[in-house]
């Protein structure tokens, strides 16, 4: 027959046939935050019951309140513990989160856009229709073809220049990281991408 024997751990004398060390393995921050949740949702579930046996409904009430105010405290507490134990963000990602005027590209468009006549086309392409005007009929008819084709011949040199002066333009959209989304034109390639990190600079962007 075994006998009992002592065994001394920690200065404490045990005695036993067997002796076994359990170590405890600590819960996961969501894991003890879901064990806490339980706790404290039990215990309200059990100081309502409680509270059923108040002798009147004022007094039920009130106690509902306390038991609803310490269930909160409870779940507070679980809430402020968790985030306690979340793993803090790098300083790149604590950056990015902290730029309001940071973003990405979302898309790049390639337009044409026609210049704006100037006066100088105006002058020109007037006294050209006037020339023609003259050419035309003779007496009021003649005049009247003459201010016909001044007026038709400035129209006609004003879009001719704007023509001449049509240009590329790239317009670049950007989403940024709150939701709102912005556009920017640019008269040369900015040499942006959809998916390419920007933030603003001045009235333009930049890459970041």
């Amino acid at each position: 027959m075994a006998k009992p024997f002592l065994i001394l751990a920690g200065g404490l004398l045990l005695s036993g046939l067997a002796f076994t060390a359990v170590a405890q393995t600590p819960l996961t921050p969501k894991a003890q935050y879901a064990a806490d949740s339980n706790k404290a949702q039990t215990r309200y579930t059990e100081d309502k019951k409680l509270c059923n046996d108040e002798s009147s409904s004022n007094a039920r009430l009130q106690c509902r309140r306390d038991a609803k105010a310490e269930y909160d405290k409870a779940l507070a507490s679980a809430k402020a513990q968790l985030a306690a134990a979340a793993p803090a963000s790098s300083p790149a990602q604590a950056g990015k989160a902290a730029c309001p005027d940071c973003g990405k590209v979302s898309a790049v468009r390639v337009t044409e856009k026609e210049g704006e006549g100037s006066a100088v086309g105006v002058i020109a392409g007037g006294v050209t229709g006037a020339l023609l005007g003259r050419q035309v009929g003779g007496g009021l008819g003649k005049d009247l073809a003459t201010v016909a084709g001044a007026a038709g011949g400035a129209y006609a040199g004003k879009k001719i220049e704007g023509k001449i002066k049509t240009h590329k333009v790239w317009t670049v959209s950007v989403q940024y990281a709150d939701g709102h989304a912005r556009s920017f034109n640019f008269d040369q390639d900015p040499g942006l991408k959809a998916g390419d990190p920007v933030k603003n600079s001045g009235h333009t962007i930049v890459r970041e």
